[in-house]
């Protein structure tokens, strides 16, 4: 593990608005675990930003001390990517402003929010982004690879709707990227992951959706599979776009409502 001068510890520490986590800490463990328990890494600092400032003083911190940087959101990337050994983590989970602008039907979504967090303030207006299928998934690293779920049907992947972002890139200056300003980075950031800089601000275009939807699961033993997705082969072409039906092939889990076998 690279070790970090008590000095270069305490200038960090005086710098920041949020929260330094390192080895041994209180809170430390905790701020490295992610929803895949699998992963099991140790960075070297955990700084859990409080606005674009912390992003900006640690990307430049980490660039100077010569250190491995990892980006987390919801940590909900089940290959661990929001964590690095002997490194520096952002950990943008305390930055969740969603800002709904009901009238322009635009959302200003900060990057520690999950999919609750946005769905929780746009459906009180009756809108909605296209997201993905699980609440707990961080809306950054879900848009920054594409972002397919419930609606894209209808409206598209959640990069289809991305307007602009606000951008930390390498040499800690803050960008605004859209299809008119900084159009590589606006192109690049739209599917192509989470190393073209840090994200502090999404503006997304909202869409009328809800506040009440209609959803629901048919579960069928496996050896009906066949005639099933006959049939579901056969009935997509006539769906409207409002109506989304995946199939899925998989073990069954533990649920009140199916039997055991």
């Amino acid at each position: 593990m690279p070790n970090l001068s008590n000095s270069a510890v305490d200038v960090m520490k005086a710098a920041l608005r949020g929260q330094l986590y390192l080895p041994g800490d209180p809170g430390y463990d905790a701020a490295r675990s992610i929803w895949n328990a699998m992963i099991d890494r140790r960075p070297a600092a955990i700084v859990r930003c409080a606005g674009v400032a912390d992003v900006r003083y640690a990307v430049n911190f980490a660039r100077d001390n010569g250190l491995p940087l990892a980006m987390r959101g919801g940590g909900h990337n089940i290959a661990g990517s929001a964590l690095c050994d002997d490194g520096l983590v952002i950990d943008l989970s305390a930055m969740k402003s969603a800002r709904i602008d009901p009238v322009a039907r635009r959302a200003y979504v900060e990057p520690g929010c999950t999919l609750h967090d946005l769905d929780h303030e746009a459906q009180a207006f009756g809108l909605a982004v296209p997201l993905g299928i699980n609440s707990t998934t961080g809306v950054a690293g879900l848009t920054l690879g594409g972002g397919f779920g419930w609606l894209s049907r209808r409206y598209g992947m959640s990069v289809d709707n991305l307007l602009s972002a606000d951008v930390v890139t390498a040499d800690g200056e803050l960008v605004h990227c859209s299809a008119d300003s900084h159009p590589d980075l606006f192109w690049a950031i739209r599917g192509g992951g989470g190393n073209f800089g840090v994200v502090t601000l999404f503006e997304f275009r909202l869409h009328p959706v809800g506040p009440e939807v209609y959803g629901g699961l048919v579960v069928l033993p496996l050896d009906q599979a066949r005639a099933a997705l006959a049939k579901y082969r056969e009935a997509v072409p006539s769906m409207p776009d409002e109506l989304t039906v995946w199939s899925v092939l998989r073990l069954a889990p533990p649920l009140p409502f199916l039997p055991a076998d």
